[in-house]
């Protein structure tokens, strides 16, 4: 009997985004104290599910259905939330994401796990621990295709912060 998970669904980006990404972020300004997260730890959550046992993982991996089809994210808007935490917010949500978040909503709903109460706020966590951090005065500008969207789980190891469990893409 394995141990519990902490799982969640989200968005990876493609290649060319995460590039694009890494460029960007060159141009910051960041505090010595700030917590950047490695460009294979970008994603955007669409939804929490908390601790889960090994058995529901299972169960989990072959509840979610792929994806009906691709859109695109446009970002564009760095911000500082309180505590320190530096995102990287889409220019808009695509109605789309929107749709994608709802109906996975009802999956994880209807397996028993609680869904986060606060309204969603789509974005890419960039570090932690960033009081002080600039964004350059210039913001991105890239587009994220989606053709997927992952069951990951938090590894607890900070040279790997995640795993993909599973991919529901378009037609898997």
């Amino acid at each position: 009997m394995g141990a519990n998970k902490r799982l969640f669904l989200a968005l990876l980006p493609p290649e060319a985004a995460r590039l694009a990404l890494v460029r960007y972020l060159k141009a910051w300004h960041w505090p010595e104290h700030a917590q950047r997260y490695a460009p294979s730890d970008w994603h955007l959550t669409l939804h929490f599910l908390g601790s889960v046992s090994a058995a529901q993982t299972g169960k989990l991996q072959g509840a979610f259905k792929e994806l009906r089809r691709p859109f695109v994210l446009h970002f564009g808007y760095p911000q500082l939330w309180p505590g320190g935490l530096s995102v990287l917010l889409p220019r808009q949500v695509p109605a789309e994401l929107l749709q994608l978040h709802d109906d996975l909503g009802q999956t994880v709903h209807a397996l028993g796990h609680a869904l986060d109460e606060r309204s969603y706020k789509p974005h890419v966590t960039l570090a932690r621990k960033a009081v002080g951090a600039t964004a350059p005065a210039q913001p991105p500008e890239f587009e994220w295709p989606v053709s997927n969207y992952v069951l990951m789980q938090s590894t607890g190891d900070p040279m790997a912060r995640y795993q993909v469990l599973q991919r529901y893409g378009l037609g898997d």
